[in-house]
């Protein structure tokens, strides 16, 4: 299952509702439930407001999940690829030596 760091800032409008974020984040979660995907968020002190681990199925949910996040208008987000011990293994074998 695909895994992506998500990094994030709120936009104008995301800040001004900052009361509401614990709230929005469960409704995203439950969103992102209903393609198969999963968010586990912290907020954070310094150049990015907060970060997600996102879990996908696949690259397609994880992208459709990421662009109703955006569509929302409250944050923006970074977004990379992140690979666990074995799929690292796995790449670095084929990678050879």
């Amino acid at each position: 299952m695909p895994t992506y760091l998500t990094l994030w800032n709120w936009t104008e409008a995301g800040i001004k509702e900052f009361r509401q974020t614990t709230a929005r984040v469960e409704q995203i979660k439950a969103d992102f439930g209903k393609l198969g995907v999963t968010l586990d968020v912290r907020w954070t002190v310094g150049p990015y407001d907060g970060m997600a681990i996102v879990e996908a199925p696949d690259e397609e949910s994880a992208t459709a999940a990421l662009l109703r996040l955006g569509s929302a208008g409250n944050v923006r987000t970074t977004t990379m690829r992140a690979f666990d011990s074995d799929e690292m293994a796995r790449i670095l074998e084929r990678a050879g030596s």
